[in-house]
């Protein structure tokens, strides 16, 4: 079984017409009709069902549909990532992230990175949790740093290193000045959230912590990056529950509270191409798993 049976079997399942489906794959319809039968022969089950008034996919042409398009999709994909990689500058390493590695990550590894290997150009991406896994699956990035992993066969994932949360409240808070408050005082508080396009984890793990500590509150905005977040709470608008790597972004119309129950943790992963793991990779894996090992927060 070719790829070639598989389009031409999926344009018949979308058209139900071999003459259009001919017209699109540009053949005839007799050759088209033969691949088809070639097909079913191969799988041995009949996978349409013609007459001369119609086309009609049977029951197993319907699941075999169904894999043939995952089986094309990815070998698409293979093709895309394997051309990527052919023609990509070998002088380069393109790095995608969150805003959490500008500072917990880079200022680790670029200057060894710049030690050991000078000549490379390091091309930075800020991008999303979800941008970054579709990037590293076109070949587009090389490393990518994630609040997740995504489940895909052909990645491989690292953890760096897990960090707090952090209440956060303005100067002004009747709770400013208290040295400890129960999360029991979020109850009811104006509340800034994290999007949960923009950052998906961070807005599940303060969305599943209130849930479980069956607290309400008023949520008055959704920010799509960490600094709006940050400056919104400087503002007065709410309270906010926040990575601590933002701690010493803030200003002094800022609180951060020490609360008496643990807060949750978020983590930070990084994420290659299976089996694309170089030397250059390697390298920023090992300063990470150095630097991590260490109480950082």
């Amino acid at each position: 079984m070719e790829l070639r049976h598989l389009r031409y079997f999926v344009t018949v399942a979308n058209e139900l017409n071999f003459t259009r489906a001919a017209e699109k794959l540009n053949t005839v319809q007799p050759s088209l009709s033969q691949q088809i039968k070639d097909l079913e022969r191969e799988v041995e089950v009949q996978l349409l069902k013609r007459n001369n008034r119609k086309v009609e996919l049977t029951e197993a042409g319907q699941a075999f549909l169904k894999e043939a398009l995952l089986s094309l999709e990815h070998a698409e994909r293979a093709i895309q990532v394997a051309r990527q990689i052919a023609h990509a500058n070998k002088d380069q390493l393109n790095i995608g992230f969150v805003p959490v590695a500008e500072m917990k990550v880079f200022p680790y590894i670029m200057p060894t990175i710049r030690a050991h290997f000078p000549e490379v150009k390091i091309n930075f991406h800020s991008l999303t949790d979800a941008q970054q896994f579709r990037a590293l699956k076109k070949g587009e990035i090389d490393i990518a740093f994630t609040r997740y992993i995504e489940n895909a066969e052909e990645l491989e994932h690292v953890q760096i290193f897990s960090e707090p949360l952090a209440l956060i409240v303005p100067k002004s808070s009747p709770i400013a000045e208290q040295r400890h408050v129960s999360i029991k005082s979020l109850n009811q508080q104006d509340f800034i959230i994290s999007d949960e396009g923009a950052s998906p984890q961070l807005y599940k793990i303060v969305t599943d912590f209130l849930q479980q500590s069956k607290i309400n509150v008023n949520v008055v905005q959704q920010s799509t990056n960490i600094l709006l977040n940050v400056n919104l709470v400087g503002m007065g608008v709410g309270w906010s529950l926040v990575p601590a790597y933002v701690i010493p972004l803030l200003g002094d119309k800022i609180v951060v509270k020490n609360t008496i129950e643990p807060l949750p943790m978020i983590d930070l992963y990084a994420s290659y191409r299976k089996g694309q793991r170089n030397e250059l990779i390697e390298l920023i894996l090992k300063i990470l798993n150095e630097q991590f090992y260490m109480n950082l927060f």
